[in-house]
């Protein structure tokens, strides 16, 4: 599941707030295997690439950015 997560945020160009939520979840249980940890490299890679935006981050700004 995990992998499809990563794989939906790649196509899209967007991490959503629920993606993520459940990629959070997902690795406090511990339900990843090693395709999942590889997945998770390449999400975070494109993140930091600025490849990939995290819906969560821009709500905050948004947010934040309201209260000024």
């Amino acid at each position: 599941m995990l992998q499809v997560l990563v794989q939906s945020a790649l196509e899209n160009k967007c991490l959503s707030v629920e993606s993520e939520g459940l990629i959070r979840q997902m690795l406090a249980i511990g339900s990843c295997d090693p395709k999942d940890i590889n997945a998770l490299k390449q999400l975070q890679e494109a993140i930091q690439a600025g490849e990939i935006i995290r819906e969560a981050q821009n709500r905050f700004s948004l947010a934040q950015f309201a209260l000024v």
